[in-house]
């Protein structure tokens, strides 16, 4: 199951709104194929790993063999047939799967299909790595939006720029590097306006042999000021770039230049200057995606935490001080009490250089 999980990994932040799965196929101690969901979603992680063991061992490699699989497989026919029905066919003597799919058409009916088969099937081995591998499919399908995971990186005291709104660079090239991983395992990066007005980024994925895998890339915009000379404007046709913003300014001329430029309009409902974030989430997930990784700036981050929208912290740590005078990571939250703050849980910590990154996840009641 841990080669599984690791043939998944390949899958992250391509194949959405599908999850990412791996398969393996052992016979007699001896792995026989292997497959990850393709990306698109398509071909599954199962088929492709029987067609992997038809090809390197011939038709029948894969009867009698135990398949692990990091989720269950399908049952239901979509664009192609269950792969609960290709393990059957297959002749697979016994199925180990890490975890129940919650998806309504399957959740059960592929384990209770290779079952009535008369196939030993054993869950749970894997599930919570399994589970944290494929949290974005979770949480789309269990709450309807996508799983968010906010990286920030700052200062030791907490800022992401000077006053004058510098911030390059706060962390190392290592730090860095790291960060465009993250981006190259998720499905969409969202910023605010005000980042994309003063960072102009590209939001791409500049490591090597990872350029194919840079992710949507989402500003928040209420009153569409994103310029179409910016990068992310004149990058459009190359990089899918959507923007977010009011629905009176999806109809402007702003609206008409961007558009122009190959950047897509993406109404929400909001009041005021805000956005309705969670209406924002809602809407992204029903375009596919599943994981999206916030970047940036402070106010955007502090609205998704003051609603309770922020699942994953990814937090770099820049041995340095910048002061009260420079940029927080987070806007005002608005609390009074400590005891009404937001709780994390920190899960992971690692050194890139000088930088720390601490991982961090959301604590729910």
């Amino acid at each position: 199951m841990a080669v599984a999980l690791r043939l998944a990994a390949r899958a992250l932040g391509t194949c959405a709104p599908n999850p990412a799965v791996g398969c393996v196929l052992v016979k007699e101690g001896q792995e026989v194929g292997r497959g990850w969901t393709q990306p698109g979603g398509r071909p599954h992680a199962e088929t492709e790993a029987l067609a992997d063991a038809r090809r390197r061992h011939g038709a029948n490699a894969s009867r009698g063999a135990t398949a692990y699989v990091t989720l269950e497989p399908c049952a239901h026919y979509g664009q192609t047939p269950p792969c609960a029905d290709a393990l059957i066919e297959a002749g697979i003597a016994r199925l180990v799967v890490a975890c129940r799919d919650p998806d309504p058409r399957v959740n059960g009916g592929g384990i209770r299909r290779v079952r009535e088969a008369g196939i030993e099937v054993e869950l749970g081995v894997g599930e919570v790595d399994a589970r944290d591998q494929n949290a974005g499919f979770f949480t789309k399908v269990e709450l309807g939006r996508p799983h968010v995971t906010l990286k920030t990186a700052t200062s030791l005291d907490g800022r992401i720029a000077t006053a004058a709104g510098q911030s390059k660079w706060i962390t190392g090239p290592r730090a860095r590097a790291r960060g465009h991983l993250l981006r190259a395992t998720h499905d969409a990066v969202l910023v605010g306006i005000g980042t994309a007005l003063a960072d102009d980024p590209k939001l791409n994925c500049r490591l090597p042999r990872f350029a194919t895998r840079s992710p949507i890339r989402i500003v928040a915009d209420t009153s569409l000021r994103l310029p179409p000379t910016s990068q992310l404007a004149v990058t459009a046709r190359q990089q899918p770039t959507w923007v977010l913003t009011q629905k009176a300014a999806a109809r402007s001329k702003p609206a008409e230049a961007l558009t122009a430029a190959g950047v897509e309009i993406i109404p929400v409902e909001g009041a005021g200057t805000e956005l309705d974030l969670a209406a924002a989430l809602k809407l992204l997930a029903s375009r596919g995606v599943t994981r999206l990784l916030v970047e940036g700036g402070g106010r955007l981050a502090a609205g998704l935490v003051r609603r309770d929208l922020v699942d994953t912290i990814v937090w770099f740590r820049a041995p340095i001080l910048l002061g009260g005078d420079a940029r927080p990571a987070f806007a005002e939250l608005g609390l009074s009490e400590v005891a009404a703050a937001p709780r994390f849980k920190r899960v992971d910590q690692r050194r890139f250089g000088d930088d720390l990154m601490e991982t961090l996840t959301r604590i729910t009641a």
